[in-house]
Formats: C-alpha cells, sequence, structure tokens
C-alpha cells in the first residue's frame, strides 16, 4: 500500500490514532509542529482523512487537551485508590501522581494550561473541571463541585501549588533528586491545615 493512501480504520479508531500520533509529534517536535497534514503522513492516510474527526488545527488541539486531561485524572484517580487511607498519604499520592505526569508529559500539560483568553471549549474546559474536581474529598467539600469558580480557597491554593510545582519539575527548576523533598515539605505544610478543615466540617455536620 502506497503511502497516503487510507488505511481500514474503523470508525473512532482514526481519531485515536491521530490523537496518539499528535501526542507524540507533540513531545517530539513542539506545538508548531503538529498539524492535520503531518499526522495524516505519520499516520498513513489521505490528507483529507484526519477532517472527518477535526475540521481544523484548532479542534485536534482541543482534543488533545482533552485526552491530557483524562489521562491525568485517570492517574490521579488511581493514586487516591492506592494510597491508604490517611489524609496525608492521600496528598502525597496525589502530588507524586500529577508531578509524575507533568515529567513525562512536559508539552502535553503545557499545551493543556495554555491561555484561552479570547475562546473557551467546552470539552477542554469539562475535562478540565473534572480533574480538578478529584481535590474536592481532599479538602472538604463535599459537593464535589467540579467549577473552578465556586469551590472553596483553600482547594484553589492546593491546586495552585500542585500546578506550580508540576510546572518547575517540568521545567527542570526544581531538579529530580529535589522532587521528593518539596512534595514531603507540601504535605507538611498542607496536612495540618487540611486536617482541621476536614474536622470542622465534621463538628457542623453533627451540630
Amino acid at each position: 500500500m502506497m503511502r497516503g493512501m487510507s488505511r481500514p480504520y474503523h470508525h473512532g479508531a482514526l481519531r485515536d490514532a491521530l490523537l496518539e500520533e499528535a501526542q507524540l509529534l507533540l513531545a517530539e517536535q513542539g506545538l508548531s509542529a503538529v498539524s492535520l497534514r503531518e499526522l495524516a503522513r505519520r499516520v498513513g492516510v489521505s490528507h483529507s482523512a484526519p477532517e472527518r474527526h477535526f475540521p481544523n488545527r484548532q479542534a485536534l488541539l482541543d482534543a488533545l487537551a482533552v485526552r491530557g486531561f483524562t489521562l491525568l485524572a485517570a492517574a490521579i484517580r488511581q493514586a487516591l485508590a492506592d494510597h491508604g487511607d490517611g489524609l496525608q498519604d492521600g496528598l502525597r499520592a496525589v502530588a507524586r501522581a500529577y508531578v509524575s505526569f507533568a515529567l513525562d508529559n512536559a508539552a502535553l500539560l503545557e499545551l493543556m494550561f495554555a491561555s484561552k483568553a479570547d475562546r473557551a471549549d467546552e470539552e477542554v474546559a469539562s475535562a478540565a473541571q473534572d480533574l480538578f474536581s478529584l481535590t474536592a474529598g481532599l479538602v472538604g467539600d463535599s459537593s464535589g463541585d467540579a467549577a473552578m469558580t465556586s469551590v472553596s480557597p483553600l482547594r484553589l491554593l492546593l491546586v495552585a501549588t500542585l500546578q506550580g510545582i508540576a510546572d518547575l519539575a517540568a521545567a527542570r527548576r526544581i531538579q529530580p533528586d529535589e522532587i521528593d523533598s518539596v512534595i514531603d515539605e507540601t504535605v507538611s505544610v498542607f496536612t495540618p491545615v487540611l486536617t482541621q478543615r476536614q474536622r470542622q466540617l465534621t463538628d457542623t455536620a453533627h451540630e
């Protein structure tokens, strides 16, 4: 089969293949290299085939950002499922999962959190909110509301701190051998505050 001729992808498989290849291309060559035409060439389909799933480059980038938020949320859910019952263990597990993802997917993380002040994509926003909602239990936001505009300042502070550590680790401003100590220090600062917050919520519920 000549390169550029369509492979027999069934519906949906091509979309997944394009996103997987886009993530690899992003990591290898950066955002400017990601294009529908280049992905078609790398996957081995006709130049017009990607347009069935992504009408333009921005639609592709939005879908790639959604993929990133989904993967990161899955990693954090697994970390929460694997950790012990203690708040401290849970917070440490979440922080390590977040930073590990940042180190392995620096370019993808940058795309996920790129500023889009002039536009908003509902799927990207929903995926981001799903990720941030995972911190609700850690800070005692019992509603589990995913909207970042309606959560407690403490939860915003926790998310901002994790994102800051991730950014610094991805940029190598925090060296690999320093990451665990930075995470442990962060956990030691947040644990008493979060413990007190949960105690207050418990007392309020019993009144």
